[in-house]
């Protein structure tokens, strides 16, 4: 299994980094894209890399709730990092409408410049959209045949929102949000649409702990290790054998992330 999206570098993972690591590896997690989505992030991340440099690997962005940090010397740094070859993907970056911590213009000014990033360094982009699908697939629409590749990450929409991004040729992140059966329950009957080569599956720890998890456990820190309890969900959802979502998903991860493979081997 690779986890597409972890926040590996949330102060929350400071005490016990290593040992989050280890469990993840013991789980069956072969490899982790730790997820960059401000500046301090970014810079984290690269260092996190160190631990295990084989099974890690990093985006960096700016998440649209810090839309109001770009900065010229942020954009720097990310196309820095890009031509260094130190990226698997541009973002976390996007909009994000539902708690609108940053002004809608500028969240759409940092999304559009996020974007030129991937098209110049022909990077995936790693997406987040949240009760703002309508002004966010229109600017992927414009830049979508620029684009090497994107996912949306943390898939929470409707129906008919997956169709759009399916039909923009977008990959799919699926989280522990399709665990929780309070908010969750849609997803289980519409992800049977998402093409085996279009979908990937996440964790976005330290957030959303699945709740489908026995014994429940006394901290609601997720972690990598817990990816198997979305992939167990997912495979029922779509129903199919949990062992073949796991390779598909794997290899639909090796290929959008450019990662060397196969990772079978890969050791800490």
């Amino acid at each position: 299994m690779i986890d597409i999206g972890a926040n590996l570098a949330d102060d929350s993972f400071d005490l016990d980094r290593a040992a989050v690591l280890e469990r993840a590896w013991a789980a069956g997690i072969q490899h982790i894209v730790l997820t960059g989505s401000s500046q301090r992030s970014n810079r984290r991340v690269q260092e996190i890399r160190a631990l295990a440099p084989q099974r890690l690997s990093a985006t960096a962005g700016l998440h649209p709730h810090y839309a109001a940090q770009w900065t010229a010397a942020l954009d720097e740094d990310i196309r820095s990092l890009a031509e260094r070859n130190r990226l698997v993907a541009v973002g976390e970056c996007g909009l994000d409408y539902f708690r609108d911590l940053s002004d809608r213009g500028d969240q759409r000014k940092a999304f559009v410049e996020q974007l030129q990033i991937a098209v110049d360094s022909q990077l995936p982009v790693f997406l987040h959209q949240r009760d703002a699908h309508s002004d966010f697939v229109a600017i992927i629409r414009e830049y979508r045949p620029q684009l090497a590749d994107c996912v949306v990450h943390c898939f929470t929409d409707t129906a008919e929102a997956l169709d759009a991004y399916l039909a923009l040729d977008c990959h799919i992140g699926i989280t522990g949000w399709i665990c929780d059966e309070r908010r969750g329950t849609h997803l289980l009957d519409c992800v049977h649409r998402i093409p085996a080569d279009r979908l990937m599956v996440e964790t976005d720890a330290p957030y959303l702990l699945p709740r489908t998890l026995r014994p429940r456990p006394k901290s609601r820190r997720n972690e990598p290790m817990h990816l198997p309890r979305v992939l167990e969900t997912l495979a029922q959802a779509r129903g199919e054998p949990i062992e073949a979502l796991a390779t598909t998903t794997t290899q639909t991860a090796q290929r959008f992330f450019r990662l060397p493979g196969p990772l079978d081997d890969a050791t800490a």
